[in-house]
């Protein structure tokens, strides 16, 4: 079908079908069209459209996701004309976006008009909807996920109306819908809380394994921002500390700063996972030079310069929320597997934490959680790797991010959340007709 349907407009974009593709490449799609609305009516009006043809739709970010969320044999909405901030409320502390802007840009926004969000995950790219309808978190002693700092959004639900929930409004849809995997409908703009814009001092430092997992609690306790990352096949750790601070400002120099982030972190690493992947016998020796080539460093920036970073080489991903005490021991299993296995795996293992919040399918819902993010170079077979350490995560009641590789099902995931039934009986009342629906939501949700 080509052309404009029935209450869109001009600037509303119809194509027939095309190919998908996420950014890692593990997951492709033949929508039977495409279609990128430019206002909340254009996406109700394309909701209607399909339903009234029998096909299924799903709205889609960046694609940063790594299992099939997004994917559909039905419309596909892209995000691309639905952008930008619509309001900001400095009274109430809070700022309105359209669902289809890239984190990144709504930062850049934010710290021109002095404000910043609380705390935010190590990637920028993916558009705000998509990043807070599968749980992105970054890591944090009080502040949680991007999801728990949305004080409400808008949402078009399978009938083409809009919906507008928060905590007094629709509060339980807002109670779900914060995490809602695109299964209660079409979010198309979201009210974050924001702040006046802050300084924080990070601290970062290399670390043994054997010290960094002892002193756990200690720096998770003493630091509002604390995470490591280990690289298998050492006994070597980087950490890093963020914390607030009183300034002045000192931003990693030019020089510095590409050296580290750029050459270090991207360049030379790109190389050592080409090779790795070549050659796989190489990554034990190359992973004791990568866990070296980083050295300690302190620099005091606004916040989005300090938690995210640059990640230009591709990887596939799996990562486990875990009851926060159950961390440490989970990933001494997972490097004494490593150990005793014959995998080499050339991507270091990310360890993060989480307050515990009210959100019904947030990975961190209801009890303190620490995360523990496994990678692997795209294109290297991950499956054994993946395997194995699910294994590990599942005995320790891990519950899998909604955007990474996983082999969970609906009857596991029903028994590692609580509220699990609230949100399907949600999904329910709102899509009885699984309009929203995919091969992913229906292992991950059921029928």
């Amino acid at each position: 079908m080509t052309g404009n349907r029935t209450g869109t407009t001009t600037r509303s974009t119809w194509r027939n079908s095309g190919t998908w593709r996420n950014w890692a490449g593990t997951v492709t799609a033949e929508p039977a069209r495409m279609v990128s609305p430019a206002s909340v009516a254009e996406v109700a009006a394309a909701v209607r459209a399909a339903a009234e043809d029998g096909l299924r739709v799903k709205a889609v970010g960046t694609g940063h996701s790594f299992t099939s969320a997004a994917a559909t044999d039905g419309v596909l909405i892209r995000p691309d004309l639905l952008t930008g901030i619509q309001r900001i409320d400095r009274a109430a502390g809070t700022v309105t976006v359209a669902a289809g802007t890239p984190l990144k840009r709504l930062n850049a926004a934010l710290a021109r008009e002095g404000l910043s969000l609380t705390n935010m995950g190590d990637i920028t790219e993916q558009t705000v909807a998509g990043a807070t309808s599968t749980g992105t978190h970054g890591t944090g002693r009080d502040s949680a996920s991007i999801a728990a700092q949305i004080r409400a959004l808008e949402l078009v639900t399978a009938d083409g109306s809009v919906l507008s929930c928060s905590a007094e409004e629709n509060p339980e849809v807002f109670a779900a819908a914060r995490i809602g995997l695109g299964a209660l409908g079409v979010v198309t703009a979201i009210t974050f809380a924001v702040e006046p814009v802050f300084l924080l001092t990070a601290r970062e430092e290399p670390m043994t394994f054997d010290r960094v997992t002892a002193e756990f609690d200690q720096h998770v306790a003493e630091n509002e921002h604390f995470e490591f990352y280990w690289f298998p096949h050492t006994g070597n750790c980087n950490t890093k500390r963020n914390n607030r601070s009183a300034g002045p400002a000192a931003p990693p120099g030019r020089v510095g700063g590409w050296i580290e982030d750029e050459l270090l972190s991207n360049g030379a690493f790109q190389v050592a996972c080409s090779l790795g992947r070549a050659v796989p016998a190489t990554i034990p020796a190359l992973a004791r030079v990568s866990s070296r080539a980083l050295s300690a460093r302190t620099y005091t920036d606004i916040p989005h310069k300090v938690f995210t970073s640059p990640r230009r080489v591709r990887f596939v991903e799996m990562e486990y929320a875990l009851p926060r005490e159950a961390v440490v021991g989970a990933l001494r299993e997972v490097r004494a597997m490593v150990e005793r296995s014959p995998l080499k795996i050339s991507f270091p293992a990310e360890i993060r934490t989480a307050p515990a919040d009210d959100i019904a399918l947030s990975t961190a819902s209801g009890r303190e959680t620490a995360y523990i993010a496994v990678h692997l170079y795209r294109g290297t077979p991950h499956r054994s790797y993946f395997t194995a350490v699910e294994r590990i995560m599942t005995a320790h009641g891990g519950r899998p991010h909604w955007g990474k590789i996983h082999t969970r099902d609906a009857a596991y995931l029903a028994e590692a959340y609580p509220r699990f039934g609230e949100f399907t009986a949600l999904r329910d009342r709102l899509d009885p007709d699984r309009l929203f629906g995919n091969d992913y939501l229906r292992r991950v949700l059921g029928d």
